[in-house]
C-alpha cells in the first residue's frame, strides 16, 4: 500500500505531465464545439456569423446611451420586432412590422408634454392604442432601432480594442468562452451547438445583453384599426 507521502509524490509527477490539458479539471473544451480553441478575431467571426443567419432572436438587458438607460426585452426577426422599453420610469412596447412601427403606451407616457386640459384628453386618446409613428418622425429613428436585428446585432461585435481570448464561463446553464476587447467590452460566445453569442457586456459599464431563443419562430402581425392611432393621418 503507497505511503501518504508517495501517493502524493506520485499525483504531483502526473499532473506535470498533464499540464497542458489540467489535472483533475480536464481540458475545458472537451466535449464543446471547439470554438474555445480558435483565435479571437476568428471566434468573433464565427459569433456573427451564426447570428447573422438566425431568422430569430431574444435580446433583454440594458443599454446606456447618451446618458439614458433603456432596459430592453425584444423579440427580434429579419422584418421587425416586438417587446417592451422601459427608460425614466416608463414602460411603453414597441412592435414593428416590416417598415411599420407602432409603440403602445399608457396615458401618462404621453403626459409629460403638459398638464392642460387639451394635452390630458389627447394623452387620454392614445392610452392603451398603438400609435403608429410616421416613417418621417424623429421617434421612428429613435425607436426603430430597438426592433431592428442587424443594428442591435452589429452592435454586439464592437469590442475596444484588439479582441482576446478569454475565461471559459457560463451563461445560464450554456458553457461560453469569452472574447474580451483589450480596452473594454466583452462577448460570450457559445461553446454547445452553433457559436452564437448569449452575452454582451458593454464597455464602460454601459449595459449588458444577454441574447437566447435563438431560431424559435413567433409571429408578428399588425394591430388592428380599432385599436390603432395613426399620427400620420391624424387630423
Amino acid at each position: 500500500m503507497l505511503s501518504a507521502r508517495r501517493t502524493a509524490a506520485t499525483l504531483g509527477t502526473l499532473c506535470a505531465g498533464a499540464l497542458l490539458t489540467g489535472c483533475f479539471g480536464g481540458d475545458p473544451d472537451a466535449g464543446t464545439n471547439g470554438v474555445g480553441k480558435l483565435p479571437a478575431t476568428t471566434i468573433e467571426q464565427q459569433a456573427k456569423a451564426a447570428a447573422d443567419a438566425a431568422p430569430t432572436v431574444r435580446l433583454s438587458g440594458t443599454v446606456v446611451s447618451n446618458g439614458q438607460t433603456y432596459r430592453l426585452d425584444m423579440r427580434l426577426r429579419t422584418n421587425g420586432g416586438v417587446g417592451e422599453v422601459t427608460t425614466k420610469g416608463n414602460t411603453f412596447q414597441l412592435l414593428r412590422v416590416d417598415s411599420a412601427l407602432y409603440l403602445k403606451a399608457n396615458a401618462d407616457f404621453y403626459g409629460d408634454g403638459g398638464t392642460d386640459a387639451d394635452s390630458k384628453a389627447a394623452a387620454a386618446k392614445l392610452n392603451g392604442k398603438y400609435v403608429k409613428v410616421p416613417t418621417g418622425d424623429p421617434a421612428y429613428k429613435q425607436f426603430s432601432g430597438f426592433t431592428d436585428k442587424k443594428i442591435l446585432l452589429d452592435g454586439l461585435f464592437v469590442l475596444d480594442g484588439t479582441p482576446q481570448v478569454g475565461d471559459h464561463r457560463k451563461v445560464d446553464d450554456t458553457k461560453t468562452i469569452a472574447v474580451n476587447g483589450s480596452t473594454g467590452g466583452s462577448l460570450d460566445v457559445s461553446l454547445q451547438g452553433r457559436p452564437y453569442p448569449l452575452r454582451y457586456q458593454r464597455a464602460g459599464n454601459t449595459g449588458t445583453l444577454t441574447l437566447s431563443d435563438w431560431n424559435e419562430d413567433f409571429t408578428l402581425t399588425a394591430p388592428s384599426k380599432d385599436a390603432t392611432v395613426d399620427l400620420g393621418n391624424a387630423k
